[in-house]
């Protein structure tokens, strides 16, 4: 796979898209970290959302890094919009925390997400935990988990039987499904153990096998959204088996994102949430990502 990174200067020493999107998620990760149990500003938005004061510093230290380093990209960030020319072939995504409910209410449970978009891929991705000192992050090749310092491979796995489900709002396949049905399955109950963490970061611990799946129903073009683009590119870099909630291409078709560890697990799921139809299977090999 070609990287798109060629697009700016790759000199000797210079700094990759993949470890700019690192050292900016970690500039958000420690805002994130300093700000974590003080008092917090709340910024109320539409829909019973809001934003925090750390919410929109963190998206600062990440623009700054961002900008510095790359200063004809386009930017889009969760709390301050868009900016850059609307077709730019290079964007930059940015939740500068995601899990902002768990974070108000001073639970550990959040993300800082940064990912590149260029001519409609997801060529590097990086998602930081705060608060166990880690960054997942891939160059749309590789995927790996740095620790202080030392990076490891990515293995996505079955065994925990955990699966995440997100259960907010909106709910397009209602009442066909919805994602809190899918709890109340009997053969969810029988195979999976469900759990609600809220936040992105569930979806980097399917690339690392620390969940089975992630399962949500809301939203389109999740390639595209500063929530969900970089959890996908570090999971598909994975080899995990990444489609819709109908089984199709994520970027297209009805929406929603079933991200699971292997064929199985991503099969069995699919039934559940009754997609289980011979048009709906993914139109790509996903161990064609694996790398």
């Amino acid at each position: 796979m070609t990287s798109i990174s060629a697009a700016v200067p790759t000199g000797p020493g210079a700094e990759s898209d993949a470890e700019l999107a690192v050292r900016a998620a970690l500039a958000g990760a420690v805002v994130v970290r300093e700000m974590y149990g003080t008092a917090l500003r709340r910024i109320d938005k539409s829909g019973g959302d809001f934003a925090t004061s750390a919410d929109l510093a963190a998206e600062r230290a990440i623009l700054d890094v961002l900008r510095a380093a790359r200063p004809d990209d386009a930017v889009t960030g969760e709390e301050g919009g868009a900016t850059g020319a609307a077709g730019a072939r290079r964007r930059w995504l940015v939740d500068p925390l995601c899990g902002t409910l768990n974070y108000a209410v001073r639970n550990m449970l959040v993300a800082v997400n940064v990912a590149l978009r260029a001519d409609g891929a997801t060529t590097a991705a990086a998602s930081a935990d705060p608060f166990n000192d880690e960054v997942f992050w891939t160059d749309g090749v590789r995927a790996r988990v740095r620790r202080d310092g030392v990076d490891e491979e990515l293995s996505p796995s079955p065994s925990s039987a955990l699966v995440d489900v997100n259960l907010d709002p909106p709910f397009p396949h209602a009442p066909e499904f919805r994602a809190v049905d899918l709890l109340a399955a009997p053969g969810f109950a029988a195979r999976f153990r469900p759990r609600v963490v809220s936040s992105t970061l569930a979806v980097a611990w399917v690339a690392a096998g620390r969940r089975a799946a992630y399962v949500t129903d809301g939203g389109t073009g999740l390639r595209d959204s500063v929530h969900f683009a970089a959890g996908i590119a570090l999971c598909e870099a994975a080899g995990c088996v990444v489609t819709g909630i109908d089984g199709g291409p994520v970027h297209t078709g009805a929406g929603g994102l079933i991200a699971a560890a292997d064929r199985e697990t991503h099969a069995a799921l699919l039934a559940l949430a009754g997609k289980a139809t011979p048009d709906a299977r993914p139109t790509e090999d996903p161990a064609s990502s694996v790398r």
